[in-house]
């Protein structure tokens, strides 16, 4: 029987790099590179950056999750500065031209502009960036590329004479279904419940008999669990509710402690105060998914299969 792959990738940080940042890093570059002896079957995910919410730090990069499906690159939302992380671990950004946003709130767009922007100008991308999204999406690419008309037609029609398919920018207001599938990948767009946020979406990723699911912003959601039944890796984004009594303390914190916790991609500590149940959750979708309590940063890389 085949084992499944403990929800969240799970890593002790503090355990499996004891010398901190630096040997997190070299971990994240060491595991960047292809594996060139099975890279066309091999589904994987990296972590670019874990960090929710129109904030600011210095030790983590905004949300941002990258697949690598044989050789597809498919990046699920654009958080702050993970144009920098994915440089850092040797990521080519000119191979990066697929963005699935689950929703779009700031923290999840921020760094579009310098996807759409920089692989362009000083890396030579020459195909189109492509951007699926929930209403609104074809809209605000629209408006972002008249944002930069100026430096666009500089650079594309009078200086350095850039690739004009490399600056355009293709993108879908997305419904519940399927959204992409080439190269043996398919990627499915479920609806969840991030509140007032509406449509929100999570999406799940098939690939060689494998599959993952990314949850996006959401609630306890019955169609998160429709649509991730049977899946090997649930990666779900936990907080507390903003009406939870429990969260008091400084205003920079989403739960007291916080700044000591994970909490995208990564489950909070389990309390007393807490209504939702997710080991059972997990079960809900997969009998062989276990919760797992575990502090997630960004930068780190996963072979699955």
């Amino acid at each position: 029987m085949r084992k499944t792959v403990a929800v969240f990738i799970a890593l002790f940080v503090a355990l499996s790099y004891p010398d901190g940042p630096k040997s997190l890093q070299a971990a994240a570059l060491s595991q960047s590179e292809p594996r060139r002896d099975a890279d066309n079957a091999m589904l994987r995910v990296i972590l670019v950056g874990t960090a929710g919410g129109p904030t600011f730090s210095a030790d983590r990069l905004g949300i941002a999750t990258l697949i690598v499906a044989g050789p597809e690159k498919l990046l699920f939302d654009c958080g702050r500065g993970m144009t920098t992380g994915m440089s850092r671990m040797g990521i080519n950004l000119v191979d990066v031209t697929k963005v699935f946003l689950t929703h779009l709130h700031s923290d999840h767009i921020i760094a579009l502009p310098e996807l759409y922007l920089y692989p362009w100008a000083s890396q030579g991308r020459s195909v189109p960036l492509h951007v699926w999204g929930p209403n609104g999406t074809r809209s605000m690419m629209e408006h972002l590329q008249k944002a930069f008309a100026f430096d666009i037609h500089i650079r594309r029609d009078v200086d350095e004479k850039f690739s004009p398919d490399g600056i355009k920018a293709i993108a879908t207001d997305i419904q519940q279904g399927v959204v992409y599938q080439a190269n043996g990948v398919k990627v499915t767009a479920f609806l969840v419940d991030h509140g007032p946020v509406k449509p929100a979406f999570g999406y799940r990723i098939d690939y060689q008999g494998h599959s993952v699911v990314l949850s996006g912003d959401t609630k306890p959601s019955d169609n998160l669990v429709k649509f991730s039944q049977g899946v090997d890796v649930l990666i779900h984004e936990v907080g507390r509710s903003k009406q939870d009594p429990a969260l008091s303390g400084p205003g920079n914190e989403r739960v007291p402690g916080g700044s000591q916790l994970g909490s995208k991609h990564a489950l909070l500590p389990i309390t007393t105060r807490t209504v939702w149940k997710p080991d059972r959750y997990f079960r809900e979708c997969n009998q062989n998914l276990r919760c797992s309590h575990t502090l997630i940063q960004h930068g780190l890389s996963h072979y699955l299969w």
